[in-house]
């Protein structure tokens, strides 16, 4: 009971860690979640919501994120498919 007590701050900390690194994996590797980022950015554009300089620059940004991203889900895919051989 004790022993609980003493270990629940930690705990909580942990989970949170672990929530906090779920969310940046999904803001850098999730591919869905930055193609979902891109067309958000487009509809803005051709809103008038922002000048094409910002859109220009952010897309790029989101590009190259994209592109790692499928990187990375090809890497994942790769090393899965090696454990089931």
């Amino acid at each position: 009971m004790i022993h609980k007590l003493l270990l629940s701050p930690v705990t909580l900390i942990v989970k949170v860690g672990q929530k906090i690194k779920e969310e940046a994996d999904k803001e850098l590797y999730d591919v869905s979640f930055i193609q979902q980022k891109i067309v958000h950015l487009q509809m803005m554009y051709e809103l008038g919501e922002i000048p094409e300089d910002a859109y220009m620059e952010k897309e790029k940004e989101l590009l190259l994120r994209y592109e790692v991203a499928k990187e990375y889900e090809l890497k994942r895919w790769e090393s899965m498919t090696k454990k089931q051989k």
